[in-house]
C-alpha cells in the first residue's frame, strides 16, 4: 500500500503525464490551517524543503501559509529548513499549557506561551526569513472588519462570529462584512495569485511584523487571544488565517506560469473554516487547474496511523490529563508519516506521473 496520493487539476495532470515533476516546475506552495493534522506532513515538508526543492534552480517560490501553515512556511525560510521543520514538529508535539481540572487553558496563557515559542524560533532571525534568496513568504490572517470584531471582548467576539457564521451561510463574500483577509506579503515580490475573491488587504512583511503576523495567523478564536494592532497593518484585532482561508482555495490558474505544489492532509480544498459545513463549497474549481495536491491515502491513514486517523485537536481534549500519552501518540504518527516523504521521492523520480483528478 502506498501512503501518498497525488491529485491534480487538468493542466497540472497533463504536465505530470508528459514531463513528470521537477523542482523547477514549482512557483507556489500553499500550507493549510488544520492544527495537529499538519504534523503528518512534517516528514514530507522536511524532504521537500531540505532536499528536493534546493535542486530546482533560482526561480522564486512563493510560500503561502495560514495558521500552522504559516509557521511551517516561515520555518522553511530559515537557513536549515530540515532542522527548523524538525524543531517545529518537536515543539508542537510537546506543547503544554497550565489549566484547571476540567477547564481549558486561558486564551491569554496560550497566547503568551505560544508567542514565546515563536520568539525562540524567529527572534533575531527575521532577516534570514525575509531575505531568503528563493522563497517569498506570505502570511494569511483574518482581521475583524465589522465594529463587533474590531476589538476583542467577552460578548463582542461571540456575537461577531455568530454574525460572520450567518453571513457566510448566505455567501462567502457576505462574510467580508465581518472579517477581511489580511496578507502579510513578501516585500520584494507580490503574490502571483489574484486575491479578488474576498475582501483583502495586503501589508508588506517586515522584521517588526513577522512574528506578530505568524502569531495572529495561528490565533484560533476563543483558544488564543486576538493579536492587536500589528505594525504596518490597519489597526484592529487579528485572528487565525484559517477563518478566511482554511485551505487557501485561491485563483492559482491565473498565474502566468508554473505549477502549484500543495502538500495537504486531504484531497479537497475547503475555502474558509466556516465553510466546513457547506459540502458544495469543497468541490474543485477551474482555479485549481494548475494545482498538484500531495495527500495521505485515507486507507493508509486508517491502517497505519494511531487510532486510524491523523492527529487532531480532539487528542488535546481526550488526553488533556495524560500529556505523555498524547506525546507518544503524536510521535508515533510522525514516525509513520515518513512514508509520505519516501513515496514522494519515488514518484518524483519517474519521467511520467499519473495523478487523480481533483474533485
Amino acid at each position: 500500500m502506498t501512503a501518498l496520493q497525488i491529485w491534480a487539476g487538468p493542466r497540472a495532470r497533463q504536465h505530470l503525464q508528459e514531463h513528470g515533476l521537477q523542482p523547477a516546475d514549482v512557483r507556489v506552495m500553499p500550507a493549510a490551517a488544520g492544527g495537529p493534522k499538519g504534523l503528518a506532513l512534517n516528514p514530507l515538508d522536511r524532504y521537500l524543503f531540505g532536499h528536493w526543492l534546493p535542486g530546482g534552480g533560482a526561480q522564486p517560490v512563493h510560500l503561502l501559509g495560514a495558521s500552522i501553515g504559516a509557521w511551517r512556511m516561515a520555518s522553511a525560510c530559515l537557513a536549515d529548513p530540515d532542522a527548523a521543520l524538525a524543531r517545529l514538529a518537536e515543539d508542537y508535539i510537546t506543547q503544554t499549557y497550565e489549566h484547571r481540572p476540567g477547564k481549558p487553558p486561558l486564551p491569554a496563557h496560550v497566547s503568551e506561551v505560544f508567542g514565546a515559542k515563536l520568539a525562540e524560533h524567529f527572534a533575531g532571525r527575521e532577516a534570514e526569513v525575509l531575505q531568503h534568496p528563493r522563497y517569498r513568504l506570505h502570511v494569511f490572517t483574518s482581521r475583524g472588519h465589522h465594529p463587533l470584531l474590531r476589538r476583542e471582548g467577552r460578548w463582542r467576539t461571540p456575537l461577531g462570529y455568530l454574525g460572520a457564521f450567518a453571513s457566510n451561510a448566505v455567501s462567502r463574500s457576505a462574510m467580508g462584512g465581518w472579517l477581511e483577509r489580511v496578507v502579510f506579503q513578501d516585500a520584494r515580490d507580490a503574490l502571483p495569485v489574484p486575491l479578488t475573491d474576498f475582501r483583502t488587504h495586503a501589508v508588506p512583511l517586515s522584521p517588526v511584523n513577522l512574528r506578530p503576523s505568524v502569531l495572529a495567523s495561528c490565533s484560533i478564536p476563543f483558544w488564543l487571544q486576538a493579536v492587536r494592532d500589528i505594525p504596518g497593518a490597519p489597526p484592529g484585532a487579528y485572528w487565525d488565517g484559517g477563518i478566511t482561508d482554511y485551505h487557501l482555495h485561491l485563483d492559482y490558474a491565473a498565474m502566468a506560469e508554473g505549477l502549484v505544489l500543495y502538500p495537504h492532509f486531504q484531497s479537497s480544498l475547503v475555502p474558509g473554516w466556516l465553510d466546513k459545513a457547506w459540502r458544495s463549497r469543497h468541490r474543485a474549481s477551474h482555479r485549481l487547474d494548475n494545482v498538484v495536491v500531495l495527500a495521505p491515502d485515507p486507507h493508509w491513514v486508517a491502517q497505519s496511523l494511531p487510532g486510524g486517523k491523523l492527529p487532531d485537536r480532539t487528542d488535546f481534549q481526550r488526553l488533556a490529563h495524560d500529556v505523555p500519552a498524547r506525546v507518544r501518540l503524536w510521535r508515533r504518527a510522525l514516525a509513520e508519516s515518513q512514508r509520505l516523504a519516501d513515496d514522494f521521492a519515488a514518484l518524483a523520480a519517474r519521467p511520467s506521473i499519473e495523478a487523480r483528478p481533483l474533485v
